[in-house]
């Protein structure tokens, strides 16, 4: 039950449905509620085909071009510390706008798929998120479906806030939105921390280290 209380906060963290909330506003101006619903439904639905993709299948094509599990999970952890930097010194919102901005520009009829399913909701960060999850424990199969379990309920409530985008935005506003993130990246560089801590102590390179798992 710990790993799977872990595994929650390292995707909610990672795909952050509350800083998607407000991007979601923005890429479906316009469009009515029945239209708003239908874009969550496929972004949340490509999505989980992408992450489910990778995390039953990311390992053996790690395999196949000869990288290790330990080694994938330190450079997963060093890519998640990365993106904890990015959330606390807002870079992640600034980037995710952007990349907001212009697609509603090239792609105002639907961005269901791009850029919300990727690179919005399943990104470099998620599926990587999703490798390093699926291979603990051994990847063994009932391992394996909880994590992916794990990963509907993150959408899940990645579909809730996109439901209720609006009224979270005006309850937060533009200040609160900002605490929360950053609050999230904190916890986040310290989960990325203890992938890289699992990695080395996987590795062997050094033979005590703590681990959370």
């Amino acid at each position: 039950m710990t790993d799977l209380v872990t595994a929650f906060v390292t995707l909610f963290v990672v795909v952050d449905p509350i800083g998607l909330a407000p991007l979601f506003i923005a890429l479906t101006q316009g469009m009515s509620k029945h239209q708003r619903r239908a874009v969550a439904l496929r972004a949340c639905a490509i999505a989980a085909g992408l992450m489910t993709l990778f995390g039953v299948f990311g390992e053996n094509i790690l395999g196949g071009i000869g990288i290790s599990m330990p080694a994938f999970r330190i450079a997963g952890g060093a890519l998640l510390f990365l993106t904890a930097l990015d959330m606390l010194f807002e870079r992640r919102t600034q980037r995710r706008e952007g990349q907001s901005a212009e697609s509603a520009a090239d792609l105002a009829d639907d961005p269901s798929i791009f850029p919300l399913a990727t690179p919005l909701i399943a990104g470099p960060g998620a599926l990587a998120t999703m490798i390093l999850l699926a291979g603990e424990r051994g990847g063994g199969v009932g391992h394996v479906v909880a994590i992916h379990g794990v990963m509907l309920a993150v959408l899940g409530c990645v579909m809730g806030m996109f439901l209720l985008a609006g009224a979270i935005e005006r309850l937060l506003g533009r200040t609160g939105t900002l605490v929360v993130t950053r609050l999230l990246g904190m916890l986040l560089a310290a989960l990325a921390v203890q992938f890289m801590l699992d990695g080395l102590r996987g590795a062997g390179v050094v033979g005590m280290l703590p681990t959370g798992r």
